[in-house]
């Protein structure tokens, strides 16, 4: 999901032709117009300060779709105090330095740290803050990838639908490798005239804003193309880093070479298709690089339920009275079914209420160990809370992992939350163009698009995709969960369902103008999530 998003946005520009050239007592809220398309609410662009935190406005106060956070806060909970309460996020890695995120890091009180001893008898030893269950795990094949190495020892069916997603990948390989190297040089040629234009080596939005671009095309191109990139990448060094990324991954396709590698027997020693096997990986939080690039993914995440608020630093996470334990399990491809279940159970046992998972993959070997983990989840009142999914296709038609059904068949537990991502813009451009949906599979939707939060080494990014409004979605249970901790899992996540914001619009999905549809019909619930209204339905339960 983490590839599917960059490349999904990559393609909606390019189609555009931009790259072508080279709470209690209160009452609950409602838009305050009907129909959104007729009559826009902000045609105004956002201000730094909204682009950066636009998940926290309020819809009718701003005219902004964030999910009310500051409006809960000012009205609802200032001066409350809540019980603390666990979110397990399975992820990356997570930098646990973080200046944002070092007061909010769960502690095992059982464990004694760095001991090299098992002192709580839960059988990983020195699990202080969680576990890593990818050793030393960075780089990995996509699942379609390892079941066509693996196939002499996986069931024929699964073998056969991974075979043939193989297969057209190669076959579209070397154009989608030409298309993204064309894109390079596309970068490039823009950078190198917006460079000439600001005088700077590195400029930013602002510098690109003031520049006088006259009766230059080529720069009236190259500042248009950065007005639509550097919200999502800060700068074309990101985009070309991400561009060239693509260009590494076809090569290494083109050539078989993911084929003839297997990291999981070489750096973990494990078999990832067997359950019962000894306890595998580490506690290195943030994964084996000391400059921890591979935590990105879970630093951001983290950030966004749990940054330290109102502490004059970044950004505020969407929770206060939250403690983040630490399930490094997704590497930079698929995550494993083995790794994901047994981090589900580790968090289940050890005093998580909500879970964050903004991973997904759409082939599994062992989908039923997730199933079970989930059920097992339910039993001790935890929370699932998970990403949709980035490919801006209908998984009611296309199933993906982890789900609590199959395709649009009954659920399998009453504890699991999926989540699409919302964009900034309201009006038909509402659901992000990359974003999942499903009025059977996909329970709400959520800011996802240019999410601004921590970044490893006291940074931070914006960074985009289902994998942002997941955990903004986790940051709500867990308020809810903090006030209203009598409410069980299955309850927190109806109330999230039930006390959103809908509207009447037709919304255009896979960012293709031709294929609109009713934003009910996109979402079990047909709900923006909405924390002022979460908190004021949780009180009257």
């Amino acid at each position: 999901m983490k590839y599917s998003i960059f490349k999904s946005t990559l393609l909606t520009i390019a189609a555009a032709g931009l790259l072508a050239s080279c709470g209690s007592g209160g009452a609950i809220v409602s838009p305050p117009i009907g129909n959104i398309d007729s009559t826009p609410l902000k045609t105004q662009a956002l201000t730094e300060e909204q682009a950066r935190n636009w998940k926290d406005y309020d819809l009718v106060t701003d005219t902004i779709p964030g999910m009310s956070i500051n409006k809960a806060y000012t009205e609802l909970l200032n001066g409350k105090k809540g019980k603390t309460v666990v979110v397990a996020v399975i992820d990356s890695g997570i930098d646990i330095e973080h200046e944002d995120l070092d007061g909010v890091i769960w502690t095992n009180t059982d464990e004694i740290p760095n001991n090299g001893k098992d002192d709580d008898n839960n059988g990983y030893i020195d699990d202080v803050h969680g576990w890593n269950f990818l050793g030393d795990i960075v780089d990995e094949n996509l699942e379609y990838e390892r079941i066509v190495r693996d196939k002499a020892m996986l069931p024929a069916d699964i073998v056969a639908k991974a075979q043939k997603e193989y297969d057209a990948k190669v076959e579209a390989a070397q154009q989608e490798k030409a298309f993204y190297e064309q894109q390079i040089a596309a970068v490039e040629g823009f950078d190198s005239k917006l460079e000439a234009a600001t005088g700077k080596n590195e400029y930013t939005l602002e510098d690109v804003n003031a520049v006088e671009t006259g009766e230059d095309e080529e720069l009236v191109q190259a500042k248009g193309i950065a007005q639509r990139v550097f919200p999502q990448y800060e700068n074309f060094k990101n985009l070309k880093d991400l561009l060239q990324g693509e260009v590494d991954g076809l090569t290494a396709l083109l050539n078989g070479d993911k084929l003839k590698t297997n990291y999981r027997k070489d750096l973990l020693n494990d078999d990832p298709y067997v359950w019962d096997t000894p306890v595998y990986g580490n506690n290195e939080y943030s994964g084996p690089d000391p400059e921890k690039a591979d935590a990105f993914h879970g630093t951001h995440v983290a950030g966004i339920i749990a940054a330290e608020r109102d502490n004059g630093l970044g950004v505020n996470g969407v929770a206060n009275h939250v403690e983040i334990m630490v399930l490094r399990a997704v590497s930079q491809a698929d995550e494993y079914d083995k790794d994901i279940a047994k981090a589900i159970r580790y968090a289940a046992d050890n005093g998580a209420k909500v879970i964050n998972g903004s991973f997904g993959k759409y082939h599994s070997t062992n989908a039923q160990w997730v199933w079970e983990a989930i059920k097992y989840a339910e039993s001790k009142d935890v929370l699932f809370v998970n990403a949709a999914g980035n490919e801006g296709i209908d998984t009611d038609f296309t199933q993906v992992y982890p789900q609590d059904q199959v395709l649009a068949g009954a659920e399998i537990s009453d504890n699991f939350l999926t989540v699409g991502a919302l964009n900034f813009e309201y009006g038909s451009g509402l659901v992000a163009n990359f974003s999942n949906y499903g009025k059977s599979s996909v329970d709400v939707f959520a800011p996802g698009v240019a999410i601004y939060s921590t970044a490893p080494n006291n940074e931070y990014r914006n960074a985009g995709g289902t994998s942002m409004a997941s955990p903004a979605v986790a940051g709500v249970a867990a308020v809810i969960r903090s006030q209203y901790p009598k409410l069980t899992a299955s309850q927190v996540k109806h109330v999230i369902m039930d006390s959103g914001l809908t509207t009447s619009a037709r919304v255009v999905l896979g960012g293709d103008a031709e294929d609109t549809k009713a934003f009910g019909e996109t979402t079990v619930s047909g709900k923006m999530v909405n924390l002022y209204n979460a908190l004021i339905i949780a009180s009257r339960i």
